[in-house]
């Protein structure tokens, strides 16, 4: 059942191609530009592990999809000339990353794709921040937030099960490890949010407790199941994302 679950939410999340008609709109789905930049590299490595848990190469077509038709509707919503900007070098770094995305998975390739999904992740942050900028409504940083949460679920993920395919990455413990302080931190002042609706603080409370799944594999010395990285972080996926959209039509 839970698996049906998350395909349906990828199925629902890939045939996004309507028009963006507010901000609020905008820096949701700017936001999950940024998620989708690490869920990418999330889908790459089981796909090079041949881990088949999830469907991760139905997965990438899914969500290569959704990056496209959400960048392109982001690129044709009003906006000023310093967040085409950020949109227009997201698109060039698109093309490069799709290449690599297209091609069997090599682990030899992984540092040059996580080189570039982290440009391409720091583009995605840029827009979505000019577009919270361009807000005059306060809580639209809660979506900011929110939908950060979503994007630090699939970072979390990716780096740990590229150590597991076997990627040697000097940077790792520190990356995991700022991944995860920011999310707890974003988690903290989620949950102090005066409007929080009593579905967001159950959804909130969820997320902790996938969290804590997270937390323990990061402290453990042991290796864990790849499919058990890719459940637990699609679960806060899943609840972050719902968090997100109630945010984004109460602001």
């Amino acid at each position: 059942m839970k698996k049906t679950i998350i395909l349906l939410f990828w199925i629902g999340t890939a045939l996004f191609g309507g028009t963006i008609t507010s901000l609020s709109d905008a820096i949701n789905i700017s936001g999950k530009q940024r998620m989708y930049s690490q869920r990418f590299l999330k889908d790459y490595a089981m796909i090079g592990m041949q881990n088949h848990y999830g469907k991760p190469k139905e997965d990438l077509v899914r969500t290569t999809d959704a990056f496209e038709k959400s960048l392109q509707a982001l690129q044709q919503f009003k906006s000023d000339t310093i967040t085409m900007k950020a949109l227009k070098d997201e698109e060039e770094i698109w093309k490069k990353v799709k290449i690599i995305l297209n091609d069997t998975p090599n682990i030899e390739k992984v540092p040059e794709l996580q080189n570039l999904l982290e440009k391409l992740l720091k583009k995605a942050d840029e827009a979505t921040k000019d577009f919270v900028n361009l807000s005059k409504q306060k809580g639209n940083e809660i979506i900011n937030i929110s939908g950060r949460q979503r994007m630090l679920s699939q970072r979390m993920a990716s780096l740990y099960l590229i150590k597991t395919w076997g990627v040697k990455d000097e940077a790792f413990a520190k990356k995991l490890q700022e991944a995860m302080t920011l999310f707890k931190e974003s988690a903290k002042k989620l949950k102090a949010y005066p409007k929080n609706s009593e579905e967001i603080k159950h959804l909130l409370t969820k997320v902790d407790r996938s969290f804590l799944f997270l937390e323990m594999m990061n402290r453990s010395k042991s290796k864990f199941i790849p499919a058990l990285i890719y459940r637990k972080s699609d679960d806060i996926l899943k609840d972050m994302d719902r968090v997100t959209k109630l945010y984004a039509k109460n602001e």
